[in-house]
């Protein structure tokens, strides 16, 4: 999305010519299975380890670093791995930022503060997007990484959000942009007229 937006505003005339049908079917195997090949060894590789007598995890469900955490062997290939996997997202997020700068340093070149505002507008649904899957992402792992003292429930209740805020707001972010469905919003709870 970030490429995307990047493109339909630094070079609008070669939009559909640089975003073919075929480039973003291409780009999206490839992120979906960059993804899943990162994934899918986190559970063979919990799965060598042997653990110990405790089996009390700090989240709701099974998050490789907790889990990791339980073993009593040598964990060091896991923690190489999702050292790797963790760079790998923070790498996404690099690429994302640099094409947001791309495109504020198109925007700020563009005359009117108005044609800024519609440039910039076209972007407001995607960081949205981000930010709310990235915040609590990074809460979480922040949380789980530093914050040691804080009770067991804290640590629930950020990892469920991580889990359900991203997946619930999103479909909202962008529906609010929606001019048809801001109307039938505001048709609903608007004042009636007569």
């Amino acid at each position: 999305m970030a490429f995307d937006r990047y493109v339909a505003i630094c070079n609008p005339l070669r939009y559909s010519t640089i975003l073919t049908s075929s480039r973003v079917i291409k780009t999206g195997v490839f992120l979906t299975s960059k993804n899943i090949l990162l994934i899918l060894p986190l559970p063979f590789l919990l799965q060598w380890l042997k653990y110990c007598h405790q089996n009390l995890l700090s989240h709701s469900y099974c998050l490789h670093q907790d889990v990791m955490k339980l073993a009593c062997s040598d964990n060091t290939v896991n923690v190489v791995y999702g050292l790797c996997a963790a760079l790998s997202t923070m790498l996404d997020l690099v690429f994302i930022i640099f094409s947001y700068i791309m495109i504020l340093k198109t925007v700020l070149g563009i005359a009117t503060p108005r044609e800024q505002f519609k440039a910039l507008n076209t972007c407001i649904s995607h960081i949205c997007a981000v930010l709310i899957f990235c915040v609590p992402m990074l809460s979480a792992a922040m949380l789980h990484r530093f914050a040691r003292d804080v009770p067991p429930i804290i640590h629930v209740l950020m990892a469920d959000i991580f889990l359900l805020v991203p997946l619930l707001m999103n479909p909202i972010v962008y529906c609010v942009k929606t001019r048809q469905i801001q109307e039938k919003v505001v048709g609903k709870f608007g004042p009636k007229r007569s």
